[in-house]
């Protein structure tokens, strides 16, 4: 296996380094961008390829600055039924910069590759939406970029204007959901509390409505000050005892080691685990045995929509300079390619009733893994899962539950449909949910680490 794996990372790069992606984008040049800077070039990109291409904004820093986004499809603006969609956010540190940079050049290569005829972009535009936000912490890089490449502190700018940091603002979830697998009670989709909106930053609230207006099925956010792919849970289940950390699993534990393992192995380096003076098997690791971590984003994901969350920390210096951005790019290219083609696995379909009308909001169950999805308003449904066989079952409050065994292989999805029937009234499917707790009020310290 290991050696397989070796093979699959020689590959990955001599392919990188050969233009398997086709020639190197040069839209970008190589430089750190300010707000009005980065602006500017997701807009030449639009520019550039306007009929694949959409930028859209999902909010406003606590200073004013837009949130943009840069979405990539064959019909931008629509959500096409059983086509996935994918996010990328970076910069949501504001002094953890390479993901910014990263990802307004990933913007200018998937433009350029699509008009060159990449047969392997086209298709992935084609297949995908891609939303792409390069920063969700405009106001702190700002800060941070006034002092610069050379004199940036840990701290300097990694917060937003009212030094809140944004990764521990989200609704803490994970404490209602350690509740709920001990009184076996919802177990996706966790309802938030009823004042969240006041407890949290106006960078947490814009994505927060940005995840519940776009039915998101995989999403990577980009940080810096390590080099590994970190996967859920984040949180602790078990008190903190000073010193000690213990691993975290969720139900989808598998799933998200092989999202972690395809992104490192094909980063340049972040398989070969040492880095940055630690070191992490196979360039991965579970949250919660790195440090645990309360009220971040990437739990939140898992726990509040359908997205699957993954954090990528990719360079030990959180303020590179720009003489390291063409090697960076060279060493993530890839990676963040091959990373968006793994919302492609598993099985989709969709929920309909006996006439053919789609239901949305059904939930879809897998035997076995205690965490459920729900198709979208469309009634189109996306579930990850590892090559296997499965025993899928769809339910909808007034309908009866339709039960189905799947293969799962290793490449594209499989489609599965379901067709509810009708029950009677007196038979209605009442799926127990337990009433909303609040928990997300508990104080559990934390380690500032580069999440």
């Amino acid at each position: 296996m290991e050696q397989s794996r070796n093979l699959a990372q020689l590959a990955a790069l001599l392919l990188g380094l050969l233009g398997s992606l086709g020639p190197l984008a040069q839209g970008s040049e190589f430089q750190h961008h300010r707000y009005e800077d980065m602006v500017r070039a997701m807009f030449a990109v639009h520019s550039e390829c306007p009929y694949i291409s959409r930028i859209y904004s999902i909010g406003r820093s606590v200073e004013g600055r837009h949130l943009y986004v840069l979405e990539f499809s064959d019909n931008p603006g629509i959500h096409e039924a059983l086509e996935p969609e994918f996010k990328y956010v970076g910069n949501m540190h504001g002094n953890e910069v390479l993901g910014r940079e990263l990802l307004i050049q990933l913007c200018h290569f998937l433009c350029q590759e699509y008009r060159a005829g990449n047969h392997r972009i086209r298709q992935l535009i084609h297949d995908t939406r891609v939303h792409i936000l390069p920063s969700m912490n405009p106001d702190g890089y700002e800060v941070a970029a006034r002092q610069g490449p050379e004199f940036n502190g840990y701290l300097v700018g990694r917060g937003n204007a009212r030094e809140m940091d944004l990764n521990r603002n989200f609704p803490d979830l994970n404490a209602l959901m350690y509740y709920y697998e001990k009184s076996s009670g919802r177990n996706h989709h966790l309802p938030l509390p009823d004042n969240w909106e006041q407890q949290v930053e106006p960078e947490t609230m814009a994505v927060i409505k940005w995840m519940q207006n776009y039915n998101f099925v995989l999403s990577a956010n980009l940080h810096g000050g390590a080099v590994v792919a970190n996967y859920p849970f984040d949180k602790s289940r078990d008190p903190r005892i000073r010193g000690r950390v213990t691993y975290a699993a969720s139900p989808d534990d598998k799933i998200f080691k092989k999202l972690a393992r395809t992104y490192s192995y094909a980063h340049s380096w972040m398989h070969e685990g040492w880095n940055c003076g630690d070191y992490f098997e196979e360039g991965i690791t579970n949250g919660a045995s790195w440090y645990s971590l309360s009220k971040g984003m990437q739990d939140f994901n898992y726990l509040s929509t359908n997205c699957f969350e993954i954090t990528l920390e990719l360079s030990c210096d959180k303020f590179p300079p720009e003489s390291a951005l063409p090697r960076e790019w060279l060493g993530n290219r890839e990676a963040l390619v091959s990373y968006i083609e793994q919302v492609h696995h598993g099985i989709k379909g969709m929920v309909y009733d006996e006439n053919n009308n789609p239901i949305g909001n059904a939930e879809v169950a897998v035997s076995g893994i205690n965490h459920d999805v729900t198709s979208g308003p469309e009634g189109d449904y996306y579930r990850l899962l590892l090559p296997g066989t499965y025993t899928v079952t769809a339910s909808a409050p007034g309908y009866h539950p339709s039960t189905s065994t799947v293969t799962v292989g290793p490449a594209e999805a499989i489609q599965l449909h379901f067709h509810l029937k009708s029950a009677p009234k007196h038979n209605l499917n009442t799926k127990h949910h337990h009433s909303k707790k609040n928990l997300s009020s508990t104080k559990v310290p934390t380690k500032l680490g580069p999440r």
